[in-house]
């Protein structure tokens, strides 16, 4: 029935006759790739009858690059991470995208305000939201877990080892969040001495009964071995042990740090206007919820969260209490701000590395 909505509203919304064009759609690959391909190719063929080819590519953006330096471009659409879309628009490799011509939520909320707030830039719409967050064993506290992100400091109420990612980005946002700064004035906090003092003196806590960790594979393994009790992690991967594996986690949502990515059309591109097309289809309220129900990644429409179904690879498991997106998940929640990391980098990945070598 979901298929049918999303082919009866494109056909009303695009106009586009059934012609037998094609265009071709970067993805990334595995299980991400497959869920944009049952969420959006299949239905944009479906009500338009232009095909879409899918390749991937281990950054998409990487091939855009060189494509369009070249001159020489076979990508229509690409899926990149907001990081890369913001440089790629910067460097004028890809096409500015008009957000106020979006198709209009499923509730008439215009584009503009259904997408979460601060998604929306210039030559990118966003089709997902991904969360760094708290993950625990629940075997480890039979009395209930961690409830905020205090609690992951707390090693009284909350004894065992942390699991904490190698780095300044996203550490220092929830060491302030715990030490209880509001979301909305972490950013403002840390551009200042005696916030970034702070984030460290919160992290001096922990610090001894920390495993820091670099790859998004290491925190599920680091649980499932028992070397933490609780840890940071990529919200993809906890659902994916815990789900298709049956592992005993659960992850934490207080102060989630989330981060996106969407669609870009290289400069370029040789079927332009279909590929405007598509991104409008894909990034319609019904296409993005459906997404969401192959993937434990968020739709970044407000008008799509009511929408989310199971999960498609058991076809029972309710989706919305594992979606970064999920009003109740957004309590306290952080959008990364990619203007404060691209000035700040490397200044505080400096002083943390000092920091993290010192005794």
């Amino acid at each position: 029935m979901k298929t049918l909505l999303i082919a009866t509203s494109a056909a009303a919304i695009l106009g586009l006759p059934a012609a037998a064009q094609e265009i071709t759609v970067m993805g990334w690959g595995g299980a991400y790739t497959q869920s944009q391909v049952e969420a959006y190719h299949k239905p944009f063929t479906a009500a338009t009858g232009v095909k879409v080819n899918s390749v991937d590519a281990d950054n998409p953006a990487t091939p855009i690059k060189a494509q369009v330096e070249a001159g020489s471009v076979t990508i229509d659409v690409a899926s990149v991470e907001i990081a890369d879309a913001v440089r790629l628009c910067d460097e004028g490799l890809v096409e500015p995208i008009d957000a106020a011509a979006l198709p209009a939520g499923a509730d008439g909320t215009p584009a503009v305000d259904d997408f979460i707030a601060g998604t929306l830039t210039d030559c990118m719409i966003p089709t997902d939201v991904f969360a760094t967050a708290i993950a625990y064993d629940t075997t480890k506290f039979p009395n209930g877990g961690p409830q905020t992100i205090a609690d992951f400091f707390d090693l009284e109420n909350f004894p065992g080892q942390r699991g904490l990612k190698k780095g300044a980005k996203t550490t220092l946002e929830m060491a302030l969040m715990a030490d209880g700064v509001p979301a909305s004035e972490v950013y403002a906090l840390l551009e200042t001495e005696e916030g970034v003092a702070r984030a460290f003196a919160k992290l001096d806590t922990i610090k001894a009964q920390t495993v820091w960790w670099e790859a998004g594979s290491q925190p599920p393994q680091l649980l499932a071995d028992g070397e933490v009790t609780m840890t940071m992690a990529w919200n993809g991967r906890i659902f994916n042990a815990a789900v298709a594996e049956g592992k005993p986690f659960e992850i934490m949502w207080d102060g989630q740090v989330f981060e996106w990515e969407g669609w870009v059309i290289p400069k370029g591109a040789p079927n332009m206007e279909q590929a405007l097309e598509f991104v409008k289809f894909s990034t319609g309220t019904e296409p993005l919820a459906n997404a969401a129900e192959w993937i434990s990644y968020g739709p970044p429409r407000k008008s799509s969260a009511p929408l989310v179904g199971v999960f498609q690879g058991d076809g029972k498991t309710e989706m919305a209490p594992h979606l970064p997106t999920s009003p109740e998940n957004q309590t306290n929640a952080l959008a990364s701000d990619l203007e404060f990391w691209a000035d700040r980098d490397t200044e505080l990945n400096e002083r943390f590395n000092a920091w993290l070598a010192a005794n």
